[in-house]
């Protein structure tokens, strides 16, 4: 009883211990994160959110207004001519546009951040249906206010214009006359990080003649929150996807865009890594217990807790080598050196028989093997869950007909001698 006591405290001792190193490697994590991501947006760019152009109709009007004045002493009714201003929004006939993406991961620390470049081209229609004269204002906002716009083209009616950039837009007024037809083509270059958006307007706009397709260079493809599912899928020539939204006739306040794929971040995943590891070592634990009392071997706490040190000395060394090796590599030596740790001493502890057959393999099981289904997001829970039913139900095949009350009493054998080095 004592011996089971000592190895639940040993269990308890490692799992806050566990505990304590997930809250000091999300700490890590996220403490690199804020101090990262803006210096990585410094020198990339922002998430990016193009907003389609407003327009604006300016005309004037003569109206005859009547002013009281006071002639000579006489109040006088005078009516006089003036230009009365106004303003109406408008917009546009039809949307043809095209955003190619191409991916550029980079790693900082223990942060991956999902960079892109985009080759950005659209052509926008305007039909001036009023019957009024006067001049239509285009104003155009970049994405983002701090971005370089490389190869930025401003072409209307087939005419190229030099605008300056003026609070994060470029603005134009051209004159239009009833019926007149106007198109402006605007494409450039830029980077940005994590999400790429189009909005073809403000709040709530309708969708006329609208096409805009997107290319990107990777599968791995999804869409932010509130966004527009495209109407058709292919595969393109980059190994990617072409999406295409079209609309002939539509009225939403959604946009649409893309979120850019992320690798697994090594921050993240060594705290899930030592946030479920009391689970890993309980079925290590389970396992070589039933081994040590049926075959009598007698191993003390102490060999326990040893092990159990081996087992953290995975996640540790994980920890703490994830920001300087890639993933893999990081969880390749981690799983050696704890494997090499525990063979070796259970080689001295038990006999090599059982360090490399029966405790060997149960750690590839229960560290390496339960720690690799971290890797793939929404299917830890069911490996934990498929490993606990067939570790169940292997014991159980395992001990059906043993008698435990005879197979606790029995005395383990003598301790392994090893002769001094």
């Amino acid at each position: 009883m004592r011996r089971v006591i000592a190895l639940i405290a040993i269990f308890l001792g490692c799992a806050v211990a566990w505990l304590a190193l997930a809250g000091v490697t999300r700490a890590r994590s996220y403490g690199q994160a804020g101090g990262l991501r803006g210096d990585v947006a410094e020198l990339w760019g922002s998430p990016q959110r193009q907003s389609a152009p407003s327009l604006t109709f300016h005309w004037v009007t003569d109206e005859l207004r009547e002013e009281q004045r006071v002639v000579e002493g006489k109040p006088t009714v005078v009516t006089r001519r003036v230009q009365v201003p106004h303003q109406l929004e408008r917009h546009v006939a039809s949307t043809v546009g095209h955003a190619a993406l191409r991916l550029d991961l980079r790693r900082k620390g223990l942060i991956w951040f999902p960079l892109y470049d985009v080759d950005f081209q659209a052509t926008w229609t305007y039909v001036h249906a009023r019957p009024e004269a006067g001049e239509l204002e285009i104003a155009l906002p970049f994405p983002d206010q701090s971005g370089v716009y490389d190869g930025f083209r401003f072409v209307l009616d087939g005419q190229p214009l030099a605008l300056q950039p003026s609070g994060g837009r470029v603005v134009h007024r051209v004159a239009v006359q009833p019926g007149q037809r106007l198109a402006l083509e605007v494409a450039y270059r830029t980077r940005g990080m994590d999400t790429w958006q189009y909005q073809p307007g403000e709040g709530v706009s309708r969708l006329q003649a609208f096409d805009f397709s997107v290319d990107t260079d990777f599968a791995a493809i999804d869409f932010p929150m509130m966004t527009l599912s495209p109407t058709e899928k292919t595969v393109n020539e980059r190994g990617g996807w072409r999406l295409r939204w079209t609309f002939e006739q539509a009225v939403t306040g959604m946009g649409l865009g893309m979120v850019v794929p992320s690798r697994l971040q090594p921050g993240e995943l060594a705290s899930a890594l030592a946030e479920s590891a009391p689970v890993s070592l309980f079925f290590f634990f389970l396992v070589l217990f039933v081994l040590d009392t049926l075959r009598g071997i007698g191993m003390h706490p102490m060999n326990y807790a040893f092990l159990a040190g081996a087992f953290f000395a995975f996640h540790l060394l994980f920890a703490y080598s994830a920001d300087h090796l890639p993933v893999e590599g990081a969880f390749a030596l981690a799983s050696a050196v704890s494997l090499g740790l525990v063979v070796t001493y259970l080689r001295l502890v038990v006999g090599n028989r059982f360090a490399f057959v029966e405790a060997a393999a149960a750690q590839l099981v229960y560290l390496v093997g339960f720690s690799l289904a971290h890797f793939w997001a929404g299917y830890t829970g069911l490996t934990i869950t498929v490993l606990a039913i067939v570790t169940l139900f292997a014991l159980m095949q395992w001990t059906g007909r043993v008698d435990w009350a005879q197979a606790l009493a029995r005395k383990p054998r003598a301790p392994r001698q090893v002769a001094p080095a």
